[in-house]
């Protein structure tokens, strides 16, 4: 579960921090009451490891990274596939009055590129990120039916907690190399 660089540890906890408060945002957007606490509580701490971890990536810039010209531009193309789907998708379910699935789709999009970003890092937390994100994705359609809960709230709990946990995760590594 351990990254390389201390850069790269704390860079992904500030990046996985940052869309952790985003995830738990997008949650608030109908949540059940007695979620509200712990989506505001979630946000906030997320937005704390974000800090940390930008703070420590920043200190550790000139320090070793997994990035090099052929690994940034491969990422950067990821990315940009990431983005276009996801954009691309949720438009068409827009204009399909099917808004209530956008979150859905972009929890899917996210999971699965994290897959080869994983493999590009040579960062084996990231699997595990981009499996559970997956796996929210797929059950938070059946799940918010079962519960009676919009999907928003289902997806961005979900994917926020597991983004929150692989933050801290992640600022661990970078703070004490485990």
């Amino acid at each position: 579960m351990i990254a390389d660089h201390v850069r790269d540890a704390s860079a992904t906890a500030f990046v996985f921090g940052f869309f952790a408060s985003s995830w738990f945002g997008w949650a608030q957007e109908a949540p059940p009451r007695s979620w509200r606490t712990l989506l505001a509580v979630g946000s906030v701490l997320s937005l704390l490891t974000a800090a940390a971890g930008g703070v420590l990536a920043g200190r550790h810039w000139s320090d070793g990274t997994a990035f090099d010209a052929d690994t940034s531009r491969t990422f950067g193309l990821v990315v940009g596939v990431e983005f276009g789907l996801a954009v691309l998708g949720a438009g068409l379910l827009a204009l399909r009055r099917r808004k209530d699935l956008i979150p859905v789709w972009v929890a899917l999009v996210v999971g699965l590129h994290l897959f080869p970003v994983a493999a590009l890092l040579d960062y084996p937390l990231i699997h595990l990120v981009a499996a559970l994100v997956t796996a929210v994705a797929l059950a938070a359609v059946p799940v918010a039916r079962a519960r009676a809960v919009t999907v928003s709230a289902v997806v961005g709990l979900g994917a926020g907690a597991v983004l929150l946990v692989a933050a801290l995760a992640s600022l661990a590594v970078a703070l004490f190399g485990y």
